[in-house]
């Protein structure tokens, strides 16, 4: 019998989860056996799975998961350097070069366990299956929107937390730029994907004329001065090889308009960012680099954005992946084999 094991997220400012109880449920006709970790902060109560018939363990108690069990979660697991033995589904960030994804995977290899990263769930044509792209895209566009606000009314951003739901969001966004007086031109490259769509609706919705980019914009490969011509940017594109470069370090100094970067798609630490005037990632309490003061410029780069949005966002993806986890009977075939070959080939030749 296949067993999932929902662990609980130990991630501070992570109530987001991957399945719901109505999940669990169907699941749970078909056969499975499906364990949910108890957890105060995630975003659907755990009355809720254990009502849709998940047997309820405590929380973190995953490395104590039987073997044959499938371990399921989102963001990354405690750095205690811990060989992994099990098979987990999860956002790995190990396949480009990244430095905490390479620890996690050199763990995974002195454990004998398996990745199944969610970022590589794709079809036979090499789509993602899954993903939280279109939150991501309209939580990161609120918060560099409030970002450039607070800077042009002579501050810098300051902490967001979670919203009660979307319309809450917009309406926090709309006061900020009524405050002002004002709105920037927004530039969103990625447009035509989840990402580049929930950050130009946030945009839409928000008053902010936005110009549209996606692959036909930027097959000329660079340089992209129209980026410094707009007072706001959002990069919605994967960093990946042959991604061109959109900011070049030497953009801090530039003469532009520039002055807010909402980097959604946020791999700072990947050669291949397209993004070079910051390093690291932001987070809740602190959610922009200042990477240059004259003129200024802010750098949003929060990792975890739909976790502003939890609830919606664990809805929709959970919806998007229910039907592969109902084929986790299969593992060797369709996304999860895939999923399994890049794992497999990188440990081989790469790692």
């Amino acid at each position: 019998m296949t067993h999932l094991w929902v662990r609980a997220e130990p991630r501070a400012n992570e109530q987001r989860v991957g399945i719901t109880p109505e999940g669990v449920a169907a699941l749970r006709a078909s056969g499975m056996r499906v364990t949910v970790e108890d957890s105060g902060a995630r975003a659907i109560a755990t009355a809720g799975f254990r009502a849709a018939g998940a047997e309820i363990a405590p929380e973190g108690s995953w490395p104590a998961a039987p073997a044959e069990a499938l371990i399921f979660g989102l963001k990354e697991l405690p750095e205690d350097g811990t060989p992994l033995r099990h098979r987990h589904i999860m956002f790995g960030h190990g396949f480009k070069g990244q430095p905490a994804g390479q620890v996690l995977l050199r763990r995974f290899r002195a454990g004998g366990g398996t990745l199944y990263d969610l970022e590589y769930l794709t079809d036979a044509q090499g789509r993602r299956v899954a993903a939280f792209g279109y939150w991501a895209g309209y939580a990161g566009a609120a918060v560099t929107l409030l970002a450039w606000a607070a800077q042009a009314q002579g501050g810098i951003c300051p902490p967001v937390t979670v919203w009660a739901d979307a319309g809450a969001m917009e309406a926090a966004v709309r006061d900020a730029l009524d405050a002002t007086g004002s709105r920037p031109r927004a530039l969103v490259i990625g447009a035509l994907g989840r990402v580049g769509t929930g950050a130009t609706d946030l945009c839409t919705k928000s008053g902010v004329e936005v110009t549209q980019w996606d692959m036909a914009e930027t097959a000329h490969g660079g340089p992209f001065p129209e980026v410094l011509a707009h007072e706001v940017f959002f990069n919605c594109i994967l960093a990946r090889p042959g991604t061109p470069v959109f900011v070049p370090a030497e953009a801090r100094q530039a003469e532009r308009r520039l002055r807010v970067i909402g980097d959604i798609a946020c791999d700072p630490d990947s050669d291949f960012s397209p993004v070079k005037v910051y390093d690291h990632v932001t987070d809740w309490q602190a959610p922009v680099i200042r990477t240059h003061k004259a003129p200024v410029l802010d750098v949003m780069a929060i990792d975890n954005l739909p976790s502003l949005l939890p609830r919606e966002s664990s809805e929709d993806f959970a919806a998007q992946l229910l039907p592969h986890l109902r084929a986790l009977d299969q593992l060797d075939a369709g996304v999860w084999g895939r999923a399994a070959t890049v794992f497999r080939d990188y440990l081989a030749n790469r790692l």
